[in-house]
């Protein structure tokens, strides 16, 4: 019995301290602001890969648009030249024969006989076999055009397929941010930064001077300063990291692709010590893309909920450096 009675009133201790221990942990379910700031910055991290590699099929399916678009440009004029050899076998041939070149009475009475009509015919099977020639040269060639285009097609029908899994990737993600931005907005008071259409005065006045094609890109980019991340936009009103880089250089009339593992690919590599305004400062992962402002310092578009902001190059891994050509 003394057994019994020590194991209950184990028991009892035990349930006390589980109940004096279960409000304690309730009290600290809540997530601090610290805690929902972390949340919210590793699924602003992962929404922008997606972002980024949905920027990068879009950016392969217009390629290869462009490339069905010039296929069938082609394919056009050569199926009409392939129709009229065709007509041109047939006419070739009803006129040897409504002119009697292929009427064997009339060819052996005619001076050369049967000779003559051997050299007719001759002739005849000489320049159908050159016809002939250039309709399957023409239909060869239509045919590696048809092939072509049906790869072309089967890529395409691919890459809408992958898009459409990004896009419900980025839609779950972006579920997942609302209800992260909801418990911000309960801490914070604010779910996300307000909009700041055009730079402050203050900003306003640290453009730096520079030339050329350059100088155009970031004073593109001061521009922005203010304006909210928006993922696959390239401006005006919002941008994503990729769009605002290649937006800027739009503007000073240089082409770069709507993603940052393409600008990589697209732009000269430089060293550190040779940055210069207008140059482009990549991340970690080939991830992120910041437009370079001098003095240590970038414009980028940071992620979601946050607005295009000047800030110190080294907030992140940096993975390189490049150079707009």
């Amino acid at each position: 019995m003394s057994s019994l009675r020590n194991l209950l009133r184990t028991m009892a201790l035990a349930g006390m301290s589980a109940a004096l221990i279960v409000p304690a942990a309730v009290a600290h379910a809540e997530p601090s602001p610290a805690e929902l700031t972390s949340r919210i910055e590793t699924s602003s991290a992962e929404l922008e890969r997606v972002v980024e590699s949905y920027n990068k099929l879009r950016e392969e399916i217009k390629t290869n648009e462009a490339a069905v678009g010039r296929l069938q440009t082609r394919i056009g004029p050569l199926e009409e030249q392939v129709e009229q050899s065709r007509a041109d076998v047939a006419e070739l041939a009803a006129t040897a024969y409504k002119s009697g070149g292929l009427r064997t009475a009339d060819a052996l009475l005619r001076p050369g006989g049967s000779s003559a009509l051997l050299d007719r015919l001759g002739t005849l099977e000489q320049l159908t076999r050159q016809r002939q020639e250039r309709i399957s040269g023409f239909t060869a060639d239509q045919q590696r055009l048809l092939d072509e285009k049906t790869r072309l097609d089967a890529t395409l029908a691919r890459q809408a397929a992958q898009a459409r899994q990004l896009a419900a990737g980025k839609k779950q993600i972006e579920q997942d941010l609302a209800k992260l931005y909801e418990l911000r907005r309960q801490a914070y008071g604010a779910a996300t930064e307000r909009p700041e259409p055009k730079a402050s005065a203050a900003e306003a006045k640290n453009v730096p001077a520079v030339a050329g094609a350059a100088g155009t890109a970031v004073r593109y980019a001061f521009g922005a300063l203010g304006k909210p991340y928006q993922w696959a936009s390239d401006g005006p009103n919002s941008y994503d990291c990729s769009g605002l880089t290649s937006a800027a250089w739009r503007a000073a009339g240089k082409s770069l692709p709507h993603n940052t593992r393409m600008q990589w690919s697209a732009v000269a590599h430089i060293g550190r010590g040779d940055l210069s305004p207008g140059d482009l400062v990549f991340y970690s992962g080939l991830g992120h893309v910041a437009l370079y402002v001098g003095n240590g310092q970038v414009i980028d578009a940071p992620s979601a909920g946050r607005n295009v902001l000047k800030r110190g190059m080294n907030m992140m891994p940096i993975q390189g450096y490049g150079r707009v050509r």
